[in-house]
């Protein structure tokens, strides 16, 4: 049926959108889950092994800050089945695994930065004695002082890039003049991206100088750098593949890098296949996770909760290296707004160094961090005015017309957060929940409810504009079947799923006719990384476009042959309609190798509109927004801190899906991993910087247990306004600030301990140990209250 995507392009050979088939906007099976439950899917620990294929393991430093006074590896070299060890003096290129700047080491080169840093690369015949030998070193270190947070890293002025800071309006005069102010400060952790399959690389030495790396990345091409870089080669002469991840979470957009060039190093070297597979241990010990924000905060408001001026100076836990910390920043500077028009800020991030992993992407890109202070504000602004927060958060909110312009000058053209929010304060029957735990509270001393509903309005594309580019290849073989090849990585978030339906919708046939390959760089070069939310908007346009190309050619050939006018061919439910005559779109394809017509073709896409002055912190830097809300109900034990979450609602906008089943899924698992960053997931380093959580026995991701025995999710019917593929909206990230509403629900509940009146100091995780701080502390103020009055 036509679902109102969009009408029929005006264009010749245009596909009929009126007919009632359709392979996009429909739900079909991830073109894996076969695989996948049968375990018959092939990651890059499966790939059968080359003849002669060694292993590795990393030589890790056992200090946060220190110079290497002597290191001997005499021990290493003899340990049982060693072949080789590799330190830095050994790179034949560059020594640098950086994203964008050349301050991350492959090997430590006389200064360890944090523990974990790899020092050397152990090679030997079998994983397990690579991992043995990899401990045998003897090194003396020679201490030098170590900064461990983020605070520390912004009262020593210790930063990896120059602090960031966007201003709009004269927010000290709109501060001085509000009738009311709030000012505190907060903190929210980090989190490990703890996917599934750890950090992998395997180096296959070819001829003539080449290598093939097969790894678990999400940017092939970068990689590919890197090992050329490493090297001292060209990029010609790397080749990067991906067939799928074992989970990704932005953990493997940059930090792969390490993992490839070590393992590339050791095969140039030895001129054997060198496989580098992190244990868990080890990956947490090395790897980045989501940055920790630490926020000090002042805003001014009226009488109604709106917001007059907001000031908000941020600082993450970088780590020792700028990694993409930079982007990460500039995202939390630009989702500060979230939701809400502020017409006077002043926001400034800085980055601090501190000699602990260099932290980096996680799925969000430092939005979330961005957007929680200001939704922790709002929470407190209703708590002052005694009003929900809710009504609050709606007087906030951007307008349609006017107050519509966001702190970096982009229009928000788009806006239906309003009308979301409507739709679930309805379905989730938000107002009669709220009198009913205020009536529950009322009578349970112990037991604490509380309720939040938190909206989420997300911005999609790369802020560094040229990377919002993509290709892809399309072949058609003379039986009609179809493979198409593009330049995004499948981390199980079905992307491939998404393009092949692309693909069969442009041509016309059954998805089950149309295969996905491997992510290559040498059949789609210069790619970007499957992140930002990105991966289907750009990769599925560029694959339309080449699969466009191919049904104009198949669409003339068959004008020509049957007569008619090629722009009323049409292609769909594997026929193609044509001068009155219906033929199978494979019977087609055959006559029309036999003419010799073209049946593979080149696509590409590049995000049109888009512009960002870093300077200047200002620009368009987003094709649109994804918009979003969820309600969450909790109950807290207050004598244990324990809590559970009741039930949750959530509806997100997905624009006109591409596929329903697989983008609730992906709003269910973000909801679930984000639930976990704000309660469970704790980093902790002990005084020496050493990573105390770094298995599962220690770091604690949601179990099943955790999810709520009512989840009701649902996507809101809403047309994307851009000219996005089949006006979809970007799922990846989005929805994992949903969650926020669990957060403030618990917040809600440790409120409602000293009947609302006094602000829950929680941070981020809220764990059993930190709502029972935050329950001390309402207590404590409520007794200083009475003790007063």
């Amino acid at each position: 049926m036509n679902d109102g995507a969009h009408p029929p392009v005006q264009s010749v050979h245009a596909v009929d959108t009126a007919a009632p088939w359709r392979a996009v906007g429909v739900a079909r099976v991830h073109e894996s889950a076969h695989l996948h439950v049968l375990g018959q899917a092939t990651y890059t620990d499966d790939i059968a092994e080359v003849q002669g294929t060694l292993h590795g393991a990393l030589g890790l430093s056992a200090r946060a800050h220190a110079r290497i006074g002597a290191i001997d590896l005499a021990r290493v070299r003899a340990a049982a089945g060693v072949v080789g060890v590799f330190a830095a003096d050994d790179i034949p290129g560059l020594n640098d695994c950086g994203p964008i700047i050349n301050d991350d080491p492959i090997f430590a080169d006389g200064v360890v930065m944090y523990v974990g840093q790899p020092i050397f690369l152990v090679v030997a015949h079998s994983h397990d004695q690579a991992r043995r030998a990899a401990r045998l070193a003897d090194i003396v270190y020679e201490q030098l002082p170590a900064i461990l947070t983020p605070q520390a890293a912004r009262a020593a002025g210790s930063f990896v890039l120059p602090p960031m800071r966007l201003t709009r309006g004269d927010y000290q005069s709109a501060f001085d003049a509000a009738p009311h102010r709030v000012e505190g400060q907060l903190y929210v952790g980090g989190q490990e991206q703890f996917y599934l399959e750890g950090q992998i690389a395997y180096a296959i030495p070819k001829e003539d100088q080449g290598m093939l790396v097969l790894a678990s990345t999400q940017h092939p091409s970068e990689m590919q750098h890197v090992v050329a870089h490493a090297l001292g080669l060209h990029s010609n002469h790397i080749t990067v593949e991906c067939r799928r991840m074992g989970g990704g979470f932005g953990g493997k957009e940059s930090q792969s890098a390490l993992w490839c060039a070590a393992a590339a190093i050791g095969a140039f070297r030895l001129r054997r296949p060198v496989k580098l597979r992190a244990d868990r241990d080890d990956d947490m010990l090395v790897t980045g996770k989501r940055h920790c924000f630490y926020y000090e905060y002042a805003v001014g408001y009226d009488d109604d909760g709106r917001i007059c001026g907001a000031r908000v100076d941020m600082v993450t836990r970088a780590g020792y290296s700028a990694d993409l910390s930079g982007p990460v920043a500039t995202r939390a500077v630009c989702h500060f707004d979230n939701t809400y028009y502020l017409s006077d800020v002043d926001i400034r991030a800085a980055c601090g160094r501190t000699n602990t992993q260099s932290n980096t992407a996680f799925r969000g890109f430092g939005g979330p961090q961005g957007a929680i202070a200001i939704e922790y504000i709002i929470d407190e602004i209703a708590r002052k005015l005694g009003r929900d927060a809710l009504a609050i958060r709606r007087r906030n909110f951007y307008g349609d017309t006017e107050r519509n312009v966001t702190p970096y000058g982009q229009t928000v053209v788009d806006n239906v957060i309003g009308k979301l929010v409507d739709q679930l304060e309805a379905s989730s029957s938000y107002q009669a929940r709220r009198s009913a735990i205020a009536a529950f509270n009322a009578g349970s001393p112990l037991l604490k409810k509380g309720l939040a509903l938190t909206p989420v309005k997300f911005g999609i594309a790369f802020n560094v504009t040229h990377l919002n580019q993509a290709g892809a290849l399309v072949h058609v073989y003379v039986d009609g079947s179809i493979l198409v090849n593009h330049g995004g990585t499948e981390m199980g978030q079905g992307i491939n799923t998404k393009v092949m339906q692309v693909v069969a919708q442009e041509l016309g046939v059954d998805m089950a006719h149309v295969r996905a390959t491997a992510t290559d760089t040498s059949k789609v070069a210069n790619t970007s990384a499957t992140a930002a939310s990105t991966g289907a908007d750009l990769n599925g346009k560029a694959a339309q476009d080449a699969a466009r190309q191919i049904r104009l050619r198949l669409a003339d050939f068959a004008a020509s042959r049957y007569g008619g006018s090629a722009e009323q061919v049409r292609f769909a439910a594997d026929q193609v309609d044509v001068n009155g005559q219906q033929i199978a779109f494979a019977a087609l394809v055959q006559q029309a190798y036999l003419a010799r017509v073209q049946l593979w073709s080149d696509g590409f896409y590049a995000t049109p509109g888009l512009h960002w002055d870093a300077a200047t912190m200002s620009g368009k830097p987003f094709s649109y927004f994804a918009y979003g809300a969820a309600v969450a109900e909790v109950i807290v034990d207050t004598l244990t801190g324990e809590w559970k979450l009741l039930r949750a609602d959530v509806l997100y906008d997905a624009g006109k899906s591409l596929n329903p089943a697989i983008d609730i899924g992906q709003v269910e698992g973000a909801f679930i991993q984000g639930m976990g960053w704000l309660t469970t997931e704790e980093l902790r380093w002990d005084a020496g910087g050493k990573l105390l959580t770094h298995a599962p026995s220690t770091y604690k991701i949601p179990a099943v247990s955790d999810c709520p025995d009512d989840f009701r999710v649902a996507l809101f019917d809403n047309r994307n306004v851009t000219d996005s593929i089949h006006r979809s909206k970007a799922v990846g990230e989005p929805p994992l600030l949903l969650p926020f509403s669990v957060f403030f629900a618990i917040r809600d509940a440790i409120s409602a301990v000293g009947g609302h009146t006094a602000h829950p100091p929680l941070n981020a995780p809220a764990t059993s140990e930190e709502i029972l701080k935050a329950i001390e502390a309402v207590e404590a103020a409520v007794a200083r209250s009475s003790a007063v009055s």
